[in-house]
């Protein structure tokens, strides 16, 4: 038998690469704990608070001690609110023994993941996409397959790229809609197709729409709406993005029965339950009063891109259009502009105390040439990252121009 040493660390696990965007939050902070004065535009986060309604339901639940475990699928009164939300939001029937309450997306991924995918089977995704998502599959031991994806299709899987990228031993499609980074959305037309490929070659598809709600000019939708038979279509999503919930930390999977009764043994020994608290919370989340905040917001988030984007392309990034959802912008760097978008996102926050996400976050596809920035913050900070950005710029420019001693 082998010997390994005691130190010896998991290969798969070494090989899970960082989430970039965390590394510049966490030297923005330090930046900020000196003194400095930084503005945020790199964290998918909401600026928004959490809803009042959702708060005093959490407050409720706390006070009235109900701290213990739930089942590990999660609050029956919560799965039954999920369902009754897809009926009410968007004319779907769902039968809540399909929903599964998870802690996050991220919880909901790892089950779906689990349940679909044995170690070396393939997997295809746009690139850009999600860093998670690759994160996990390697993890995982399967095998991805990048889709490049750029703004000749809207940054979206379209069927004909699909179809050209199939390779034996795929078991998966994974499509995020709305996407990050890009915003993309992909409408019911276009998921009924790639949903058909992936019936007829014996694959899953799983749709992420952790920002679904919010969309911008283009119907707010759900694949669930395919009202086909269900034994290969996942839908994830989540209370963080739409709902402000990021810290509470819950989400679900909507999947076949027969699936979220696996799913719910693993999640018995993976999590046990999703936080109870933050469950109680999110029953409010659905309420009448509740609705009416979150549209606000949303109107206020599509002003917020409204501006952000001309001010970007004044300053000579390449934006082929608006986004039609979630609150990133994926702007290519200008064509002039001589470092890649890791050093510019480096120096960027060094120099000029912006934070934003650079593209090797997303995948490998010309990602060394974009950006990306969230909407997230209100005007007066948009504006005051925009005039940074252009004083950086500048200096870059004049710099370049300088002759060499």
């Amino acid at each position: 038998m082998a010997e390994y040493p005691a130190s010896r660390l998991a290969e798969r696990a070494c090989r899970v690469e960082p989430f970039h965007v965390m590394r510049l939050l966490g030297r923005a902070r330090e930046l900020e704990a000196s003194g400095r004065s930084i503005v945020h535009l790199e964290v998918g986060e909401p600026d928004f608070p959490t809803p009042e309604p959702i708060l005093a339901a959490g407050r409720a639940a706390l006070d009235a001690g109900l701290t213990h475990y739930t089942p590990a699928a999660g609050l029956p009164a919560l799965r039954q609110a999920i369902a009754a939300h897809y009926g009410q939001r968007h004319g779907v029937d769902v039968d809540p023994a399909r929903v599964l309450v998870t802690p996050g997306a991220s919880g909901a991924l790892q089950l779906v993941f689990s349940v679909r995918l044995e170690p070396g089977d393939r997997v295809i995704l746009g690139d850009p996409s999600y860093p998670c998502y690759r994160q996990i599959l390697g993890l995982m031991g399967a095998e991805l397959v990048a889709v490049p994806l750029g703004p000749e299709t809207g940054y979206r899987l379209t069927p004909e790229r699909l179809d050209a990228a199939w390779v034996p031993g795929t078991r998966a499609v994974v499509v995020a809609s709305p996407a990050n980074p890009t915003g993309a959305v992909t409408g019911l037309d276009e998921l009924r197709a790639l949903h058909a490929i992936c019936r007829a070659r014996g694959a899953a598809l799983i749709v992420d729409e952790i920002y679904r709600g919010l969309t911008y000019d283009v119907p707010d939708t759900t694949a669930l709406a395919l009202a086909l038979a269900v034994e290969d279509l996942y839908v994830i999503d989540s209370f963080s993005k739409y709902f402000g919930m990021t810290g509470w930390r819950v989400g679900w999977v909507v999947g076949p029965e027969e699936a979220v009764a696996v799913m719910d043994r693993l999640a018995q020994n993976l999590f046990i339950a999703a936080n109870t608290p933050a469950q109680q919370a999110a029953l409010a989340a659905f309420a009448p009063e509740t609705t009416a905040v979150l549209e606000q917001r949303r109107a206020i988030f599509q002003q917020r891109r409204d501006r952000l984007l001309p001010a970007l392309r004044a300053l000579g990034f390449g934006l082929s259009g608006a986004p039609d959802g979630a609150f990133y912008l994926y702007a290519r760097l200008p064509e002039w502009l001589e470092m890649d978008s890791m050093d510019f996102a480096t120096r960027l926050l060094e120099d000029a105390g912006v934070a934003l996400t650079p593209g090797q976050d997303f995948g490998t596809h010309e990602c060394d040439r974009h950006v990306r920035l969230a909407y997230t913050r209100d005007f007066e900070v948009l504006d005051e990252g925009v005039r940074r950005i252009g004083e950086f710029l500048a200096d870059c420019g004049s710099t370049k121009k300088k002759p060499q001693v």
